[in-house]
Protein backbone atom coordinates (compact mmCIF):
# COMPACT_ATOMS: atom_id res chain seq x y z
CA UNK A 1 0.00 0.00 0.00
CA UNK A 2 3.07 2.28 -0.22
CA UNK A 3 1.78 3.95 -3.37
CA UNK A 4 -1.56 4.65 -1.74
CA UNK A 5 0.00 6.08 1.43
CA UNK A 6 2.13 8.47 -0.63
CA UNK A 7 -0.82 9.44 -2.80
CA UNK A 8 -3.00 10.15 0.24
CA UNK A 9 -0.25 12.23 1.88
CA UNK A 10 0.09 14.33 -1.27
CA UNK A 11 -3.66 14.91 -1.34
CA UNK A 12 -3.70 15.90 2.34
CA UNK A 13 -0.89 18.37 1.67
CA UNK A 14 -2.95 19.89 -1.17
CA UNK A 15 -5.81 20.41 1.27
CA UNK A 16 -3.45 22.20 3.67
CA UNK A 17 -3.40 19.42 6.28
CA UNK A 18 0.17 19.48 7.60
CA UNK A 19 2.45 17.45 9.87
CA UNK A 20 0.28 14.34 10.08
CA UNK A 21 1.71 12.03 12.73
CA UNK A 22 0.41 8.89 11.08
CA UNK A 23 -2.00 8.25 8.24
CA UNK A 24 -4.08 5.08 8.43
CA UNK A 25 -5.58 4.46 5.02
CA UNK A 26 -8.62 2.25 4.50
CA UNK A 27 -7.98 0.07 7.51
CA UNK A 28 -9.49 -3.39 7.72
CA UNK A 29 -12.24 -4.08 10.24
CA UNK A 30 -9.77 -5.86 12.48
CA UNK A 31 -7.38 -2.89 12.45
CA UNK A 32 -10.21 -0.42 13.11
CA UNK A 33 -11.34 -2.60 16.00
CA UNK A 34 -7.86 -2.44 17.53
CA UNK A 35 -7.61 1.33 17.09
CA UNK A 36 -11.00 2.24 18.54
CA UNK A 37 -10.37 0.06 21.60
CA UNK A 38 -6.77 1.22 22.13
CA UNK A 39 -6.08 2.67 25.63
CA UNK A 40 -4.92 5.97 24.14
CA UNK A 41 -8.40 6.58 22.79
CA UNK A 42 -10.13 8.70 25.43
CA UNK A 43 -13.49 10.40 25.81
CA UNK A 44 -15.75 10.27 22.77
CA UNK A 45 -12.99 8.71 20.66
CA UNK A 46 -13.10 5.50 22.67
CA UNK A 47 -15.16 2.41 21.97
CA UNK A 48 -16.10 -0.52 24.24
CA UNK A 49 -16.95 -4.08 23.28
CA UNK A 50 -20.45 -5.38 23.83
CA UNK A 51 -21.34 -8.96 24.64
CA UNK A 52 -22.70 -9.26 21.10
CA UNK A 53 -19.24 -8.51 19.70
CA UNK A 54 -20.09 -5.09 18.26
CA UNK A 55 -18.18 -2.00 19.41
CA UNK A 56 -20.28 0.63 21.22
CA UNK A 57 -19.52 4.38 21.18
CA UNK A 58 -21.09 7.61 22.39
CA UNK A 59 -21.69 10.75 20.34
CA UNK A 60 -21.87 13.28 23.17
CA UNK A 61 -24.54 15.97 23.31
CA UNK A 62 -25.53 15.35 19.70
CA UNK A 63 -27.38 12.03 19.53
CA UNK A 64 -28.95 12.92 16.19
CA UNK A 65 -28.31 15.23 13.26
CA UNK A 66 -28.31 19.00 13.69
CA UNK A 67 -30.30 20.23 10.65
CA UNK A 68 -30.41 23.78 12.00
CA UNK A 69 -26.62 23.91 11.64
CA UNK A 70 -26.59 22.83 7.98
CA UNK A 71 -25.21 25.29 5.41
CA UNK A 72 -24.52 25.34 1.68
CA UNK A 73 -22.20 27.85 0.08
CA UNK A 74 -24.25 30.24 -2.06
CA UNK A 75 -22.49 31.05 -5.32
CA UNK A 76 -23.23 31.26 -9.04
CA UNK A 77 -23.63 27.46 -9.21
CA UNK A 78 -26.06 27.02 -6.32
CA UNK A 79 -27.94 30.32 -6.24
CA UNK A 80 -30.69 29.21 -8.63
CA UNK A 81 -30.52 25.42 -8.20
CA UNK A 82 -30.63 24.83 -4.42
CA UNK A 83 -33.92 24.83 -2.47
CA UNK A 84 -33.04 27.55 0.04
CA UNK A 85 -34.46 28.02 3.53
CA UNK A 86 -37.08 30.77 3.66
CA UNK A 87 -38.03 30.80 7.33
CA UNK A 88 -41.12 28.65 6.76
CA UNK A 89 -41.23 25.75 9.27
CA UNK A 90 -42.30 23.45 6.43
CA UNK A 91 -39.53 24.74 4.20
CA UNK A 92 -35.94 23.87 3.52
CA UNK A 93 -33.06 23.40 5.97
CA UNK A 94 -30.53 24.65 3.38
CA UNK A 95 -29.23 27.89 4.84
CA UNK A 96 -26.88 29.94 2.65
CA UNK A 97 -23.25 30.39 3.64
CA UNK A 98 -21.00 33.05 2.15
CA UNK A 99 -17.80 32.00 0.36
CA UNK A 100 -15.89 34.06 2.95
CA UNK A 101 -17.40 32.13 5.87
CA UNK A 102 -16.68 28.86 4.05
CA UNK A 103 -12.99 29.71 3.81
CA UNK A 104 -12.87 30.28 7.57
CA UNK A 105 -14.67 26.99 8.33
CA UNK A 106 -12.35 25.11 5.97
CA UNK A 107 -9.32 26.75 7.60
CA UNK A 108 -10.29 25.79 11.15
CA UNK A 109 -11.18 22.27 10.00
CA UNK A 110 -7.77 21.87 8.35
CA UNK A 111 -6.06 23.24 11.47
CA UNK A 112 -7.95 20.76 13.67
CA UNK A 113 -6.81 17.83 11.51
CA UNK A 114 -3.20 18.99 11.13
CA UNK A 115 -0.54 17.45 13.35
CA UNK A 116 -2.83 14.53 14.22
CA UNK A 117 -3.03 10.81 13.72
CA UNK A 118 -5.52 10.56 10.86
CA UNK A 119 -7.83 7.95 9.44
CA UNK A 120 -8.54 8.25 5.73
CA UNK A 121 -11.32 6.14 4.23
CA UNK A 122 -12.41 5.87 0.61
CA UNK A 123 -15.73 4.49 -0.58
CA UNK A 124 -18.46 4.75 -3.18
CA UNK A 125 -21.93 6.22 -2.87
CA UNK A 126 -24.20 4.54 -5.39
CA UNK A 127 -24.28 0.99 -6.75
CA UNK A 128 -24.74 2.27 -10.32
CA UNK A 129 -21.30 2.55 -11.94
CA UNK A 130 -22.40 5.42 -14.18
CA UNK A 131 -23.58 7.76 -11.42
CA UNK A 132 -21.78 6.69 -8.25
CA UNK A 133 -19.58 9.18 -6.42
CA UNK A 134 -16.13 8.48 -4.99
CA UNK A 135 -16.12 9.73 -1.39
CA UNK A 136 -13.14 10.34 0.90
CA UNK A 137 -13.43 10.82 4.67
CA UNK A 138 -10.61 12.40 6.69
CA UNK A 139 -11.03 12.12 10.46
CA UNK A 140 -9.05 11.76 13.68
CA UNK A 141 -11.63 9.38 15.16
CA UNK A 142 -11.24 5.67 14.32
CA UNK A 143 -14.86 4.76 15.02
CA UNK A 144 -16.01 7.38 12.51
CA UNK A 145 -13.79 5.66 9.95
CA UNK A 146 -15.49 2.42 11.02
CA UNK A 147 -18.92 4.03 10.53
CA UNK A 148 -17.91 5.17 7.04
CA UNK A 149 -16.68 1.68 6.14
CA UNK A 150 -20.00 0.22 7.26
CA UNK A 151 -22.22 2.68 5.43
CA UNK A 152 -20.53 3.28 2.07
CA UNK A 153 -19.79 0.78 -0.69
CA UNK A 154 -16.38 -0.71 -0.03
CA UNK A 155 -13.94 -0.52 -3.00
CA UNK A 156 -11.81 -3.46 -4.08
CA UNK A 157 -8.01 -3.30 -3.75
CA UNK A 158 -7.82 -2.60 -7.48
CA UNK A 159 -10.30 0.27 -7.22
CA UNK A 160 -8.36 1.78 -4.33
CA UNK A 161 -5.08 1.79 -6.23
CA UNK A 162 -5.86 4.91 -8.27
CA UNK A 163 -8.80 6.26 -6.23
CA UNK A 164 -9.35 10.00 -6.72
CA UNK A 165 -12.29 11.37 -4.71
CA UNK A 166 -15.21 13.20 -6.27
CA UNK A 167 -16.13 14.51 -2.81
CA UNK A 168 -14.08 15.01 0.37
CA UNK A 169 -15.36 15.14 3.96
CA UNK A 170 -13.24 16.92 6.54
CA UNK A 171 -14.64 15.56 9.80
CA UNK A 172 -13.21 18.01 12.34
CA UNK A 173 -15.66 17.18 15.13
CA UNK A 174 -13.21 18.31 17.79
CA UNK A 175 -13.35 21.96 16.70
CA UNK A 176 -16.03 24.65 16.83
CA UNK A 177 -16.55 28.09 15.28
CA UNK A 178 -16.69 30.77 17.95
CA UNK A 179 -17.27 33.69 15.56
CA UNK A 180 -20.52 32.24 14.19
CA UNK A 181 -22.80 35.23 14.86
CA UNK A 182 -20.72 37.49 12.65
CA UNK A 183 -21.46 35.19 9.70
CA UNK A 184 -25.20 34.78 10.32
CA UNK A 185 -24.81 31.26 11.66
CA UNK A 186 -26.94 29.73 14.42
CA UNK A 187 -24.23 28.28 16.67
CA UNK A 188 -20.61 27.22 16.88
CA UNK A 189 -21.55 23.89 15.27
CA UNK A 190 -21.41 23.53 11.49
CA UNK A 191 -22.13 21.01 8.76
CA UNK A 192 -21.14 22.98 5.68
CA UNK A 193 -21.15 21.98 2.00
CA UNK A 194 -19.37 23.59 -0.91
CA UNK A 195 -20.81 22.06 -4.08
CA UNK A 196 -18.37 23.87 -6.36
CA UNK A 197 -15.35 22.61 -4.38
CA UNK A 198 -17.06 19.26 -3.71
CA UNK A 199 -16.27 19.25 -0.02
CA UNK A 200 -17.96 19.00 3.38
CA UNK A 201 -16.61 20.46 6.63
CA UNK A 202 -18.07 19.18 9.91
CA UNK A 203 -17.30 20.74 13.28
CA UNK A 204 -18.71 20.61 16.79
CA UNK A 205 -20.86 17.49 16.39
CA UNK A 206 -19.73 13.90 16.93
CA UNK A 207 -22.84 12.33 15.45
CA UNK A 208 -21.78 9.84 12.76
CA UNK A 209 -25.03 10.20 10.85
CA UNK A 210 -23.91 13.63 9.60
CA UNK A 211 -21.36 11.81 7.41
CA UNK A 212 -23.95 9.50 5.88
CA UNK A 213 -26.82 11.97 5.46
CA UNK A 214 -24.56 14.74 4.21
CA UNK A 215 -23.53 12.67 1.20
CA UNK A 216 -27.16 11.66 0.65
CA UNK A 217 -27.96 15.39 0.42
CA UNK A 218 -25.27 15.76 -2.24
CA UNK A 219 -26.60 12.82 -4.28
CA UNK A 220 -29.99 14.55 -3.91
CA UNK A 221 -28.48 17.52 -5.71
CA UNK A 222 -26.65 15.93 -8.62
CA UNK A 223 -29.04 13.10 -9.58
CA UNK A 224 -32.38 14.98 -9.84
CA UNK A 225 -30.74 17.61 -12.02
CA UNK A 226 -29.97 14.71 -14.39
CA UNK A 227 -33.56 13.45 -14.23
CA UNK A 228 -32.63 10.50 -11.97
CA UNK A 229 -34.67 9.74 -8.86
CA UNK A 230 -32.95 10.15 -5.49
CA UNK A 231 -35.19 8.93 -2.68
CA UNK A 232 -35.18 8.52 1.09
CA UNK A 233 -36.62 5.01 1.11
CA UNK A 234 -35.84 1.36 1.68
CA UNK A 235 -36.21 -1.24 -1.06
CA UNK A 236 -36.62 -4.98 -1.38
CA UNK A 237 -37.27 -7.54 -4.09
CA UNK A 238 -39.49 -10.61 -4.28
CA UNK A 239 -38.54 -14.02 -5.59
CA UNK A 240 -40.20 -13.19 -8.92
CA UNK A 241 -38.03 -10.08 -9.28
CA UNK A 242 -40.71 -7.54 -8.29
CA UNK A 243 -39.26 -4.51 -6.47
CA UNK A 244 -40.96 -2.39 -3.80
CA UNK A 245 -40.00 0.96 -2.31
CA UNK A 246 -40.84 1.89 1.30
CA UNK A 247 -40.95 5.60 2.17
CA UNK A 248 -41.28 6.79 5.75
CA UNK A 249 -39.81 9.02 8.42
CA UNK A 250 -37.95 7.72 11.46
CA UNK A 251 -40.13 5.51 13.66
CA UNK A 252 -42.64 4.56 10.95
CA UNK A 253 -41.21 1.07 10.37
CA UNK A 254 -39.31 1.68 7.13
CA UNK A 255 -36.36 -0.52 8.08
CA UNK A 256 -38.40 -3.12 9.96
CA UNK A 257 -41.06 -3.66 7.30
CA UNK A 258 -38.64 -3.77 4.37
CA UNK A 259 -36.62 -6.48 6.14
CA UNK A 260 -38.78 -9.41 5.14
CA UNK A 261 -37.77 -13.11 5.18
CA UNK A 262 -39.81 -13.65 2.00
CA UNK A 263 -38.03 -10.88 0.09
CA UNK A 264 -34.40 -9.91 -0.47
CA UNK A 265 -33.25 -6.53 0.88
CA UNK A 266 -31.78 -4.06 -1.61
CA UNK A 267 -31.15 -1.37 0.99
CA UNK A 268 -32.73 0.22 4.04
CA UNK A 269 -32.52 3.98 3.52
CA UNK A 270 -31.28 5.67 0.34
CA UNK A 271 -31.89 4.75 -3.29
CA UNK A 272 -31.77 6.03 -6.83
CA UNK A 273 -34.13 5.18 -9.70
CA UNK A 274 -32.77 5.45 -13.23
CA UNK A 275 -33.55 3.92 -16.64
CA UNK A 276 -32.29 0.51 -15.47
CA UNK A 277 -34.23 0.34 -12.20
CA UNK A 278 -33.56 0.94 -8.50
CA UNK A 279 -30.07 1.02 -6.98
CA UNK A 280 -28.82 1.39 -3.42
CA UNK A 281 -26.61 4.34 -2.51
CA UNK A 282 -25.04 2.53 0.43
CA UNK A 283 -23.08 -0.51 1.47
CA UNK A 284 -24.64 -0.88 4.89
CA UNK A 285 -27.64 -0.30 7.13
CA UNK A 286 -28.24 2.19 9.94
CA UNK A 287 -31.07 0.91 12.12
CA UNK A 288 -32.73 2.25 15.23
CA UNK A 289 -32.38 -0.23 18.07
CA UNK A 290 -34.51 1.22 20.86
CA UNK A 291 -36.59 -1.66 22.30
CA UNK A 292 -34.91 -4.07 19.90
CA UNK A 293 -35.47 -7.78 20.59
CA UNK A 294 -34.47 -10.86 18.65
CA UNK A 295 -38.07 -12.04 18.61
CA UNK A 296 -39.48 -8.82 17.07
CA UNK A 297 -36.61 -7.94 14.70
CA UNK A 298 -34.46 -11.07 14.24
CA UNK A 299 -32.53 -9.83 11.19
CA UNK A 300 -31.47 -6.54 12.77
CA UNK A 301 -30.69 -8.15 16.12
CA UNK A 302 -28.53 -10.85 14.52
CA UNK A 303 -26.69 -8.21 12.47
CA UNK A 304 -25.29 -6.79 15.72
CA UNK A 305 -22.03 -8.70 15.89
CA UNK A 306 -18.33 -8.12 15.22
CA UNK A 307 -17.88 -5.22 12.71
CA UNK A 308 -21.22 -3.63 13.64
CA UNK A 309 -21.05 -0.29 15.47
CA UNK A 310 -23.52 0.69 18.20
CA UNK A 311 -24.26 4.32 19.12
CA UNK A 312 -25.47 5.64 22.47
CA UNK A 313 -26.87 2.37 23.81
CA UNK A 314 -27.07 1.73 27.55
CA UNK A 315 -24.24 -0.74 28.12
CA UNK A 316 -22.88 -1.95 31.46
CA UNK A 317 -19.30 -2.64 32.50
CA UNK A 318 -19.58 -6.28 31.38
CA UNK A 319 -20.85 -5.32 27.94
CA UNK A 320 -24.52 -6.20 28.41
CA UNK A 321 -26.87 -3.93 26.42
CA UNK A 322 -30.24 -2.73 27.67
CA UNK A 323 -31.98 -2.08 24.35
CA UNK A 324 -35.13 -0.89 26.14
CA UNK A 325 -33.25 1.93 27.84
CA UNK A 326 -33.48 5.50 26.53
CA UNK A 327 -31.01 6.69 29.18
CA UNK A 328 -28.87 8.47 26.57
CA UNK A 329 -31.42 8.94 23.78
CA UNK A 330 -34.45 7.42 22.08
CA UNK A 331 -32.34 7.48 18.92
CA UNK A 332 -30.04 4.57 19.76
CA UNK A 333 -28.54 3.23 16.54
CA UNK A 334 -26.49 0.46 15.00
CA UNK A 335 -24.61 0.52 11.70
CA UNK A 336 -23.44 -2.64 9.98
CA UNK A 337 -22.32 -3.76 6.52
CA UNK A 338 -25.28 -4.90 4.45
CA UNK A 339 -23.98 -8.46 4.23
CA UNK A 340 -24.76 -8.87 7.93
CA UNK A 341 -28.32 -9.34 6.63
CA UNK A 342 -28.41 -12.81 5.13
CA UNK A 343 -31.29 -12.27 2.70
CA UNK A 344 -30.00 -9.50 0.42
CA UNK A 345 -29.85 -8.91 -3.32
CA UNK A 346 -26.43 -10.06 -4.56
CA UNK A 347 -23.85 -9.35 -5.86
CA UNK A 348 -24.92 -5.72 -6.43
CA UNK A 349 -27.63 -3.90 -4.47
CA UNK A 350 -29.85 -3.19 -7.47
CA UNK A 351 -33.44 -4.02 -8.37
CA UNK A 352 -35.98 -3.83 -11.17
CA UNK A 353 -38.34 -0.92 -11.73
CA UNK A 354 -40.65 -0.85 -8.66
CA UNK A 355 -44.03 -2.50 -8.98
CA UNK A 356 -45.25 -1.10 -5.64
CA UNK A 357 -44.62 2.17 -3.81
CA UNK A 358 -45.49 2.11 -0.09
CA UNK A 359 -45.75 5.26 2.04
CA UNK A 360 -45.54 4.58 5.79
CA UNK A 361 -46.94 6.94 8.39
CA UNK A 362 -47.22 6.57 12.15
CA UNK A 363 -50.43 8.50 12.83
CA UNK A 364 -50.62 9.10 16.59
CA UNK A 365 -53.98 10.90 16.14
CA UNK A 366 -55.58 7.54 15.35
CA UNK A 367 -57.35 9.01 12.32
CA UNK A 368 -55.73 7.48 9.23
CA UNK A 369 -56.75 4.00 8.03
CA UNK A 370 -54.58 0.91 8.22
CA UNK A 371 -54.19 1.00 4.44
CA UNK A 372 -55.41 3.12 1.52
CA UNK A 373 -54.93 2.71 -2.21
CA UNK A 374 -53.56 5.87 -3.86
CA UNK A 375 -54.00 7.26 -7.34
CA UNK A 376 -50.91 8.80 -8.96
CA UNK A 377 -52.11 12.27 -7.89
CA UNK A 378 -52.76 11.13 -4.32
CA UNK A 379 -49.34 9.48 -4.24
CA UNK A 380 -47.72 12.77 -5.25
CA UNK A 381 -49.76 14.67 -2.64
CA UNK A 382 -48.77 12.34 0.21
CA UNK A 383 -45.18 12.15 -1.03
CA UNK A 384 -44.88 15.94 -0.92
CA UNK A 385 -46.66 16.06 2.45
CA UNK A 386 -44.46 13.41 4.11
CA UNK A 387 -46.73 13.13 7.15
CA UNK A 388 -46.21 11.31 10.42
CA UNK A 389 -47.05 12.20 14.04
CA UNK A 390 -45.05 12.01 17.23
CA UNK A 391 -46.62 11.08 20.55
CA UNK A 392 -47.32 13.77 23.13
CA UNK A 393 -44.22 14.94 24.94
CA UNK A 394 -43.52 15.52 28.61
CA UNK A 395 -43.72 19.32 28.41
CA UNK A 396 -46.39 20.95 30.55
CA UNK A 397 -49.63 21.33 28.62
CA UNK A 398 -48.62 19.13 25.67
CA UNK A 399 -51.30 16.45 25.74
CA UNK A 400 -51.97 15.75 22.05
CA UNK A 401 -49.80 14.16 19.37
CA UNK A 402 -47.53 16.44 17.35
CA UNK A 403 -47.94 16.37 13.57
CA UNK A 404 -44.76 16.30 11.48
CA UNK A 405 -44.68 17.08 7.77
CA UNK A 406 -41.39 16.39 6.02
CA UNK A 407 -41.47 16.86 2.25
CA UNK A 408 -40.69 13.68 0.29
CA UNK A 409 -40.33 11.87 3.62
CA UNK A 410 -36.89 13.46 3.96
CA UNK A 411 -37.08 17.27 3.95
CA UNK A 412 -33.77 17.61 5.76
CA UNK A 413 -31.94 15.87 2.91
CA UNK A 414 -33.51 17.66 -0.05
CA UNK A 415 -31.16 19.94 -1.93
CA UNK A 416 -33.38 20.96 -4.85
CA UNK A 417 -37.08 21.87 -4.64
CA UNK A 418 -39.36 19.00 -3.47
CA UNK A 419 -41.54 19.32 -6.57
CA UNK A 420 -38.55 18.16 -8.66
CA UNK A 421 -38.35 14.85 -6.77
CA UNK A 422 -42.13 14.43 -7.01
CA UNK A 423 -42.10 15.07 -10.77
CA UNK A 424 -39.44 12.39 -11.24
CA UNK A 425 -41.34 9.90 -9.06
CA UNK A 426 -44.57 10.56 -11.02
CA UNK A 427 -42.78 10.12 -14.36
CA UNK A 428 -41.23 6.83 -13.22
CA UNK A 429 -44.53 5.52 -11.84
CA UNK A 430 -46.31 6.40 -15.10
CA UNK A 431 -43.64 4.83 -17.27
CA UNK A 432 -43.45 1.58 -15.32
CA UNK A 433 -47.04 1.22 -14.08
CA UNK A 434 -46.20 1.35 -10.36
CA UNK A 435 -49.00 1.14 -7.76
CA UNK A 436 -48.99 3.23 -4.56
CA UNK A 437 -50.39 2.65 -1.06
CA UNK A 438 -50.49 4.53 2.25
CA UNK A 439 -50.00 2.33 5.34
CA UNK A 440 -50.56 3.54 8.91
CA UNK A 441 -48.26 1.96 11.50
CA UNK A 442 -49.63 4.24 14.24
CA UNK A 443 -52.77 4.33 16.40
CA UNK A 444 -56.35 3.09 16.00
CA UNK A 445 -59.48 3.40 18.19
CA UNK A 446 -58.38 6.78 19.55
CA UNK A 447 -55.35 8.97 19.56
CA UNK A 448 -52.24 8.21 21.61
CA UNK A 449 -53.20 7.64 25.23
CA UNK A 450 -56.69 6.41 24.33
CA UNK A 451 -56.39 4.04 21.41
CA UNK A 452 -53.77 1.39 20.73
CA UNK A 453 -51.11 0.95 18.08
CA UNK A 454 -51.79 -1.25 15.09
CA UNK A 455 -50.07 -4.61 15.63
CA UNK A 456 -46.98 -4.89 13.41
CA UNK A 457 -48.37 -8.27 12.37
CA UNK A 458 -51.28 -6.45 10.70
CA UNK A 459 -48.87 -4.12 8.92
CA UNK A 460 -46.96 -7.13 7.63
CA UNK A 461 -50.19 -8.85 6.51
CA UNK A 462 -51.21 -5.73 4.58
CA UNK A 463 -47.85 -5.65 2.82
CA UNK A 464 -48.20 -9.35 1.97
CA UNK A 465 -51.65 -8.62 0.50
CA UNK A 466 -50.14 -5.84 -1.64
CA UNK A 467 -47.55 -8.23 -3.00
CA UNK A 468 -49.94 -11.16 -3.56
CA UNK A 469 -52.47 -8.97 -5.37
CA UNK A 470 -55.33 -9.19 -2.84
CA UNK A 471 -55.62 -5.39 -2.66
CA UNK A 472 -56.03 -5.27 -6.45
CA UNK A 473 -59.18 -7.38 -6.28
CA UNK A 474 -60.63 -5.90 -3.05
CA UNK A 475 -63.83 -3.85 -2.91
CA UNK A 476 -63.21 -0.27 -1.74
CA UNK A 477 -65.08 2.49 0.09
CA UNK A 478 -64.27 6.22 0.11
CA UNK A 479 -63.44 8.29 3.20
CA UNK A 480 -64.55 11.79 2.21
CA UNK A 481 -62.68 14.05 4.63
CA UNK A 482 -59.42 12.17 4.23
CA UNK A 483 -60.12 11.68 0.50
CA UNK A 484 -58.83 8.10 0.65
CA UNK A 485 -60.07 4.80 -0.71
CA UNK A 486 -59.87 1.87 1.71
CA UNK A 487 -60.65 -1.84 1.25
CA UNK A 488 -63.89 -3.04 2.83
CA UNK A 489 -62.43 -6.37 3.84
CA UNK A 490 -59.12 -8.26 3.87
CA UNK A 491 -58.25 -11.65 5.30
CA UNK A 492 -56.22 -12.35 8.43
CA UNK A 493 -56.39 -8.96 10.16
CA UNK A 494 -57.08 -8.20 13.82
CA UNK A 495 -57.71 -4.50 13.18
CA UNK A 496 -60.66 -2.69 11.62
CA UNK A 497 -60.06 -1.18 8.20
CA UNK A 498 -62.34 1.84 8.67
CA UNK A 499 -60.70 3.93 11.42
CA UNK A 500 -63.99 5.64 12.42
CA UNK A 501 -65.54 2.26 13.23
CA UNK A 502 -62.80 1.63 15.79
CA UNK A 503 -63.56 4.79 17.82
CA UNK A 504 -66.12 4.53 20.59
CA UNK A 505 -66.92 8.24 20.28
CA UNK A 506 -67.67 8.81 16.57
CA UNK A 507 -68.18 12.57 16.97
CA UNK A 508 -64.74 12.86 18.56
CA UNK A 509 -63.24 10.93 15.64
CA UNK A 510 -64.88 13.36 13.21
CA UNK A 511 -63.49 16.34 15.16
CA UNK A 512 -59.92 14.98 15.26
CA UNK A 513 -60.16 13.87 11.62
CA UNK A 514 -61.09 17.39 10.50
CA UNK A 515 -58.32 18.81 12.66
CA UNK A 516 -55.72 16.59 10.97
CA UNK A 517 -57.20 17.31 7.54
CA UNK A 518 -56.76 21.04 8.22
CA UNK A 519 -53.11 20.42 9.11
CA UNK A 520 -52.60 18.70 5.74
CA UNK A 521 -54.28 21.58 3.90
CA UNK A 522 -52.25 24.24 5.73
CA UNK A 523 -48.96 22.42 5.21
CA UNK A 524 -49.57 21.87 1.49
CA UNK A 525 -49.72 25.62 0.90
CA UNK A 526 -45.90 25.34 0.85
CA UNK A 527 -46.16 23.76 -2.60
CA UNK A 528 -49.00 25.70 -4.24
CA UNK A 529 -46.57 28.27 -5.65
CA UNK A 530 -45.96 25.77 -8.48
CA UNK A 531 -48.49 24.64 -11.10
CA UNK A 532 -47.97 21.02 -10.11
CA UNK A 533 -48.53 21.73 -6.41
CA UNK A 534 -51.66 23.78 -7.15
CA UNK A 535 -53.09 20.97 -9.27
CA UNK A 536 -52.47 18.40 -6.52
CA UNK A 537 -54.53 20.19 -3.84
CA UNK A 538 -57.62 18.27 -4.94
CA UNK A 539 -55.86 14.96 -4.23
CA UNK A 540 -55.54 15.71 -0.50
CA UNK A 541 -58.01 15.87 2.41
CA UNK A 542 -61.21 17.83 1.77
CA UNK A 543 -62.90 20.03 4.37
CA UNK A 544 -66.02 21.00 2.42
Amino acid sequence: MEKEQTQVQVNLDKLGIQNSKDIFYNLSYDDLYAHELHPEMLGLKKGVVSKLGAVAVETGSFTGRSPKDKYIVEDDLTRDTVWWANGNPSGSDNKPLSPEAWEILKKISVEELSGKKLYVMDGFCGANLDTRMKIRLITEVPWMAHFFKNMFIRPTEEELWDFQPDWTILNACGTTFSDFEKHNMRSEVFVAFNIKERMTCIGGTWYGGEIKKGIFSIMNYFLPLKGIGAFHCSANQGRSGDTALFFGLSGTGKTSLSTDPKRALIGDDEHGWDDEGVFNFEGGCYAKCINLTEEREPDIYRAIKRDALLENVDIDAEGHIDFASAKKTQNTRVSYPIYHIENIVKPISKGTHPKNIIFLTCDAFGVLPLVARLSKEQAMYHYLSGYTAKVAGTELGVTEPQATFSACFGKAFLTVHPVKYAEILAEKMDLHGSSAYLINTGWVGGQYGVGHRFPITDNRIIIDHIFNGELDSAEYEHLHTLNLDIPKGLSGLKSQLNPRDAWENKEEYDRVCRKLAQMFVDNFKTFTDSSMGKALEAAGPQLS
